[in-house]
């Protein structure tokens, strides 16, 4: 398809571009693992390369799906109707600019690559995802990514001062400078970020840095089931302490993360992991309620003693989400966000479906802001666990919102989710959405079949290879 379009893309870009079998299937499928071939791959180099793609892209009528790692848990970087992948991968710059605390940056450079670029400058960047070892600032920004300093930080939103990119239609464009206040105009760039790569493609972000914190601890509190767990999180609130990170690891979670990182006899208990930082004295003197509580709440508890021991504990959980295909070849993956005194609610209906379906569903994540990621484990090859888990994601989703909460926290809606998106907004705001993309993307161009047209992950085969941070 499109030869015309892609004999002008490789006389243009030359070799950026592959059509090969190969790359184009590496370039077909995200962490949702469902593959749709795309009819070109093209290596970015320079911004202006995307200037180009997106020409001819109007000129033809073809779609483009922009990708940086294809760490997408929704599916939000799958080529659903072919055409050509962007790939921003090789677009890795980063400048600090010290004495501004600013970080300009390229959207595929990893984001753990600029937190330590940050730090070697005494600064911080304090988005955190689990992914953040493989995953990009591009696709952070286009899911407005959360992660594990949310409770005390915020999201990647709250760290964006300006965007420079390209409209679907091929103009440059910047939204916002590398200022501290900018109020000329609207705020296209907030508009951008989330959008899932539906309304532009970024360039270039400007990210704000804080000074980074004197001291840090880690504690890991151990409990015997979930329901003791939350309990003793209640009272933990008492205290009202912002810890950087508060973590929450269900009895079936743990079952299959915990062997690798901690003693045996932890498996199948339920866990709350808690980070600490700041100035030293504010951190000591938190330490001392956090260890009141934990000698009084918890049969067992551990206490980072160094760095070493603080980075395993972390570890541990960052890998929670590869580590639950343990349970199953397949998985619906829910960042669903609840008030925080709906979390108990939240967790005993998940364990309800799990038993009313004859399903495991693991359920962990960030316990301090309400988002949890509830894993609805299933073989594909067994149809009646395939019906199951759609049964369990229907109600699921229904009940999220009847508790007040959110379909997707961090992770965006993209293909997985798009079946639920009515449930989120109401007719009148989907339609002014689609207005918007109407407005800048006159040909659909830019990720086309995302966030508003209902998919059905479960009714397609899964990939069989693994991703590149896939641990089992």
């Amino acid at each position: 398809m499109y030869p015309a379009a892609i004999q002008k893309l490789k006389h243009c870009l030359k070799n950026k571009v592959s059509t090969t079998q190969s790359d184009c299937y590496r370039a077909s499928f995200d962490a949702l693992k469902i593959s749709f071939l795309p009819q070109a791959v093209i290596h970015a180099k320079v911004p202006e390369d995307i200037a180009i793609v997106l020409n001819l892209a109007n000129q033809f009528k073809i779609p483009v799906t922009t990708r940086g790692a294809g760490s997408s848990l929704t599916g939000s970087a799958t080529p659903i109707h072919g055409g050509w992948v962007l790939d921003m991968s090789a677009l890795k710059k980063i400048t600090i600019l010290e004495k501004q605390k600013l970080a300009i940056v390229q959207p595929g450079v990893i984001t753990e690559a600029l937190k330590k670029a940050a730090e070697k400058r005494g600064l911080f960047y304090p988005p955190d995802p689990a992914s953040a070892h493989f995953c990009t600032i591009g696709g952070n920004i286009a899911c407005n990514a959360g992660g594990l300093n949310c409770v005390k930080y915020g999201v990647t939103r709250d760290y964006i001062i300006a965007l420079k990119g390209y409209l679907p239609t091929g103009e440059p464009v910047s939204w916002g400078l590398p200022l501290r206040k900018f109020s000329a105009g609207y705020n296209m760039r907030d508009l951008w970020i989330g959008s899932e790569g539906t309304l532009g493609v970024i360039t270039e972000a400007t990210l704000k840095l804080i000074p980074l914190p004197q001291s840090r601890m880690t504690y890991l509190a151990v409990f015997q089931n979930d329901h003791q767990a939350l309990v003793a999180a209640r009272k933990f609130n008492h205290f009202n302490i912002i810890p950087c990170a508060l973590e929450f690891l269900d009895e079936t979670s743990t079952r299959c993360v915990a062997p690798k990182y901690l003693p045996k006899k932890f498996a199948g208990s339920s866990f709350i992991l808690i980070d600490l930082d700041g100035e030293k004295d504010a951190v000591k003197k938190d330490f001392s309620h956090i260890k009141t509580w934990l000698k009084k709440e918890t049969p067992d508890y551990l206490i980072a003693q160094n760095s070493t021991q603080r980075n395993r504990l972390w570890k541990m959980r960052r890998e929670c989400s590869p580590s639950m295909f343990f349970y199953g070849d397949s998985r619906l993956n829910e960042d669903i966000v609840v008030p925080l005194d709906k979390i108990p609610s939240l967790i005993n209906f998940v364990k309800k479906l799990s038993k009313d379906y004859d399903l495991t569903i693991p359920i962990f994540g960030h316990l301090g802001d309400g988002n949890l990621h509830a894993n609805i484990m299933f073989n594909r090859k067994t149809p009646s666990q395939v019906k199951a888990a759609q049964s369990v994601l229907h109600h699921l989703m229904h009940k999220v919102i009847e508790l007040g909460g959110a379909i997707s926290g961090e992770h965006g809606i993209g293909l997985a989710k798009s079946t639920f998106f009515p449930l989120q907004h109401s007719a009148h705001e989907i339609n002014a959405m689609l207005k918007i993309k109407q407005a800048l993307d006159p040909n659909n161009i830019l990720n086309p079949g995302k966030i508003f047209k209902p998919f059905s992950p479960w009714q397609y085969p899964s990939v069989p290879d693994k991703m590149p941070w896939d641990k089992i």
